[in-house]
């Protein structure tokens, strides 16, 4: 759910978006059977540079993403080269934290998942910005973390005219 919010909120920002498959087939299968599409496999959406790198959600989305050296290291470079990084859920917690893409830094996750956040004080915003990340809670805050995510690159204005537009309440 977080995925296609994300990918559909952008996409309406005009903004080019890269989706890509950590498994071995562009065919993901996320939660709850959902088919999805990537534009590439990891391997070679690695070797591109990215404006924002960004997480969805899912516990088993957020483990799969943890295990993959490759999309580690295209996070840390991206933290590095302080460039804009984000995810959503499970991800904060089981992908950014233990891999120190979190130290520094305040952020939020899935209820049940935030106890593994080492700075908790900002555990209960729905989205939160610290600098070039931003973070959010689940599938129920993924439209105000994607509208976050278009009002750091294109500006409030932006965001505002796609939140009227999706009829979101301001």
């Amino acid at each position: 759910m977080e995925a296609v919010m994300i990918i559909d909120i952008l996409r309406r920002a005009k903004a080019n978006i890269v989706v890509a498959s950590v498994g071995d087939n562009l065919e993901i299968l996320a939660s709850r059977k959902v088919k999805l599409v990537a534009d590439l496999l990891l391997d070679e959406a690695a070797k591109l540079t990215y404006d924002l790198v960004v997480l969805p959600g899912g516990l088993g989305g957020a483990q799969a993403f943890a295990k993959s050296d490759k999309l580690v290291n295209l996070l840390k470079k991206q933290a590095e080269s302080n460039k804009p990084y984000g995810a959503i859920c499970a991800s904060p917690a089981l992908v950014l934290e233990p891999h120190g893409l979190l130290k520094g830094k305040k952020a939020t996750a899935y209820p049940v998942m935030c106890d593994k956040l080492s700075d908790q004080s900002h555990i209960d915003n729905r989205v939160v910005v610290d600098g070039n990340l931003i973070t959010s809670r689940g599938p129920g805050t993924s439209m105000e973390f994607a509208l976050g995510i278009v009002e750091k690159f294109f500006g409030r204005p932006k965001a505002l005219e796609l939140a009227k537009g999706l009829l979101v309440r301001q």
